[in-house]
C-alpha cells in the first residue's frame, strides 16, 4: 500500500454532502486535505472518483430527498456537477493543485475507441500534475448505459489508469461481520477471497438516502479490482488518511488475480447486452475452453434488436446460461441469414464483408460460471 505510485480514490454522497442535500464545504475540504499531502511530494498520483453531484443537487431545486424518476435525477446532476466541481477546484487551489472533470457512461467505456480516449485523457492529466474528478455523466445516461454506482466505476477506473491501489471511502470505517451498529460485530481486517465472506450479511444503501450504493456495492467494486490484480482499502472518510498512509483501518481486499486485458473488464462488468446469440454446443466448447472467435455457423438463434458493434450475451442453447459477452460484428437483422453457415459459403453468396466472425476473440470475454 505505501508503494503504491498511481491511486484511485471514490467518495460516496454521504461523504460530501448534508443528508438534506447540498455539499458541505468543510467535508470536502478535510477529504482535500488529506489527498493534496498524499501526492504533495511528487511521487503519487490521485484519481478521484467522486460521488455528490446529484444530491448537491437537491436543495439547489428545492427537492427534499434524491427523486426516484431518471428526468429529476439528471436535472439534479446538471445543477450538482457544477457545483461539486466548483467546489474541489476551490479547494484544491489552496495547495496550487488544478482539476480535471471527466464524465463517463458505460458507452464511453465498453467501445474500443471511446476507451481509448478515456485512458489517454485521464493519464494526459496526470501527467500535467492535475487530479482527474471522475463521475457518471448522469445529466445524459440512460438506464441502459449507466454504471448504476460510482463504487463499480471507481473499480473499473482503476483498471483503466492502471492504478496500484484502490481506496473506497464510506461513512462507515470497514467491512463488518454485521450490523456495525449494534454489538458484537466486529470489523474485518483482511479479505483474502470470496470464502473469507461467507456467511456474512452485507448492508445496502445507508440510511442518508442521497446516495445509490451501500456495502454491496462496495464489496463488489472490491471483488473486481481484487479480480484484476488490484488491492482494495474500505475505510471512511473521516479514516482516508490512515488508509492512505497504509495504517491499520479499514479493510484490506488482497489481490484475487492477475490485471486482464483492458477493455475486456469493462465488457464484463460495465456493458449492457443489447442482445443475445444463442451457440450450439461445438460453439460453446470454441468460445468457452478454446477462447476462439464465434463464427457464424455455431450460433442456433438471435435475440433483441442490436446494431454492429453493440455488446450482446452469448449463452449456451442447452441451458439457456450466458457463458460470454461480446462486441458484436453485424445487425441483428443481418445476422438470420448467416445463422449456421460457414464464412466461404456466406462470402461466396454475401460478399467478402461477410467472410468475418461474428464476435471476435478480441472483442469477447469469457463469464465466470
Amino acid at each position: 500500500m505505501t508503494e503504491a505510485r498511481r491511486i484511485v480514490v471514490k467518495v460516496g454522497s454521504s461523504s460530501l454532502t448534508t443528508a438534506s442535500g447540498g455539499l458541505d464545504a468543510d467535508r470536502v475540504d478535510a477529504l482535500v486535505d488529506v489527498l493534496a499531502k498524499v501526492r504533495s511530494g511528487g511521487e503519487k498520483e490521485v484519481v478521484l472518483v467522486s460521488s455528490g453531484a446529484i444530491a448537491a443537487g437537491l436543495a439547489p431545486l428545492g427537492l427534499a430527498r434524491r427523486p426516484k424518476d431518471l428526468a429529476r435525477q439528471q436535472a439534479a446532476a446538471s445543477v450538482g456537477q457544477g457545483l461539486l466541481v466548483a467546489r474541489y477546484t476551490a479547494s484544491f487551489a489552496r495547495y496550487g493543485v488544478r482539476v480535471g472533470q471527466v464524465l463517463l457512461t458505460t458507452d464511453d467505456t465498453s467501445r474500443r475507441s471511446h476507451y481509448r480516449n478515456a485512458y489517454r485523457t485521464l493519464d494526459q492529466l496526470l501527467a500535467m500534475g492535475a487530479v482527474p474528478v471522475v463521475n457518471e455523466n448522469d445529466t445524459v445516461a440512460t438506464d441502459e448505459i449507466r454504471f448504476g454506482d460510482n463504487d463499480r466505476l471507481a473499480a473499473l477506473v482503476a483498471h483503466l489508469v492502471r492504478a496500484d491501489l484502490l481506496v473506497l471511502l464510506s461513512d462507515v470505517d470497514g467491512l463488518y461481520d454485521g450490523d456495525p451498529s449494534k454489538p458484537g460485530t466486529s470489523r474485518i481486517e483482511e479479505v483474502r477471497g470470496p470464502q473469507d465472506l461467507e456467511g456474512i450479511e452485507i448492508g445496502s444503501a445507508g440510511k442518508a438516502g442521497v446516495g445509490t450504493g451501500g456495502m454491496v456495492t462496495k464489496v463488489e467494486a472490491a471483488r473486481i479490482a481484487a479480480a484484476a490484480g488490484i488491492p482494495v482499502v474500505l475505510t471512511s472518510a473521516s479514516r482516508a488518511a490512515d488508509g492512505l498512509a497504509g495504517r491499520d483501518t479499514g479493510t484490506y481486499f488482497h489481490r484475487t488475480g492477475r490485471r486482464s486485458a483492458d477493455r475486456l473488464l469493462w465488457l464484463a462488468h460495465a456493458s449492457t447486452p443489447q442482445g443475445a446469440l444463442i451457440l450450439d454446443e461445438g460453439a460453446v466448447r470454441a468460445v468457452v475452453d478454446g477462447r476462439k472467435s464465434l463464427l457464424p455457423a455455431g450460433i442456433a438463434a438471435v435475440e433483441g434488436d442490436f446494431s454492429a458493434g453493440d455488446p450482446v450475451e452469448l449463452r449456451d442453447a442447452g441451458s439457456g446460461r450466458p457463458v460470454a459477452r461480446g462486441l458484436v460484428n453485424f445487425d441483428a437483422k443481418e445476422i438470420p441469414q448467416l445463422l449456421g453457415r460457414s464464412t466461404r459459403e456466406l462470402a461466396k453468396e454475401l460478399g467478402p464483408a461477410y467472410e468475418r466472425e461474428v464476435v471476435h476473440r478480441d472483442d469477447l470475454v469469457v463469464l465466470q460460471a
